[in-house]
């Protein structure tokens, strides 16, 4: 019986601890594209993937992954105007989805912002498309409908579903794994849209130099990752945010500094009505306030409409104070 084609890179990720090695760009290349193109049983997707999981994955191999899976895709990216490519994979469960309103601000503010994610994957989480229901803003369900959204509002969210139905089923495995796997990461580098300037939020510190190293042999112009709450695109105001970047061939990194001297207790329930009430100014909460708001500047930073961290945060404080508070009315 013939060796499966597919097995080669099984074999390089586990012949053990002296064996094995990690995949070079272009190995991380091939195998993702056998994958994309159904090459692959589903017993060594499975292998292949837990392997990656133990060492997990390295610059060469999270750019080569992401270049199958954007190869694989059915749409022209010239047609379509996106300024701000945001992920939003992990879902919240110690804090409300705060980043929604910093992105819907900037939106707001005539930055076109499109952001995709996956929802349901991991038990217990509030998911960026339940909330947006929530708000009244319809999440996008195709392509075309997308690129109208953003031509309309400045804002649109589709699911990852309707971007690459192959990565959606793949990331959806996390329950019969019980392991997260590296569809995980590489989704939040996927910019469908090929916007100049994206941003991604991770739970694991190790993984912003992945990030922003594999941003960098992705020949991304504008990147910024940074270890969001929750996972999520999403600075937490009770602690120091290192923000690591990339901006054309040059990698950046700096430290945004607590808001806050103590932290703050996280809520015993979660209510997602709250967004819409915080927007309206009928509900206060100075670690949402400033969560949003803090956002929204390390996003400006990105953007380059503002030069320092003051500049940002004064412009996204002046963009909050002016915001349309009947948007979320009912």
């Amino acid at each position: 019986m013939n060796e499966h084609p597919f097995a080669e890179f099984i074999k390089i990720l586990g012949k053990g601890k002296k064996g094995s090695r990690p995949l070079t760009q272009d190995e991380a290349y091939r195998a993702m594209t056998m994958i994309m193109n159904d090459q692959v049983e589903p017993i060594q997707l499975g292998a292949f993937m837990m392997l990656m999981r133990v060492k997990e994955e390295t610059p060469e191999e999270l750019a080569g992954f992401v270049a199958a899976a954007r190869e694989s895709f059915h749409h022209d990216t010239q047609t379509i105007s996106a300024d701000l490519d945001w992920s939003s994979y992990a879902g919240k469960r110690r804090h409300l989805p705060w980043f929604l309103l910093a992105s819907l601000l900037l939106a707001e503010n005539g930055i076109r912002v499109f952001m995709h994610g996956a929802e349901g994957h991991t038990e217990g989480r509030i998911y960026t498309r339940n909330v947006l229901a929530i708000l009244g803003i319809n999440a996008a369900t195709s392509i075309d409908q997308a690129a109208r959204q953003l031509q309309e509002n400045n804002f649109s969210y589709l699911s990852l579903e309707h971007i690459c139905p192959k990565l959606y089923d793949m990331i959806n495995l996390r329950p019969m794994m019980g392991l997260r796997s590296p569809v995980h990461t590489l989704v939040r580098l996927l910019n469908p849209f090929d916007a100049a300037y994206s941003i991604q939020g991770i739970f694991h510190p190790s993984y912003r130099q992945v990030h922003q190293k594999a941003a960098l042999l992705l020949q991304q112009p504008h990147m910024a990752v940074l270890k969001g709450e929750g996972g999520e695109t999403e600075r937490n105001p009770d602690m120091d945010c290192l923000v690591q970047s990339v901006h054309y061939d040059e990698l950046s990194e700096e430290n945004w500094p607590a808001i806050f001297e103590r932290r703050h207790i996280k809520p015993e329930e979660l209510n997602p009505q709250q967004l819409a009430q915080l927007w309206r100014g009928e509900f206060s909460d100075e670690y949402a306030e400033a969560t949003v708001i803090g956002t929204a500047a390390i996003a400006l930073k990105l953007l380059g409409k503002a030069d320092n961290q003051q500049q940002a945060e004064a412009l996204a404080q002046s963009y909050w104070n002016a915001r349309d508070k009947e948007r979320f009315s009912t």
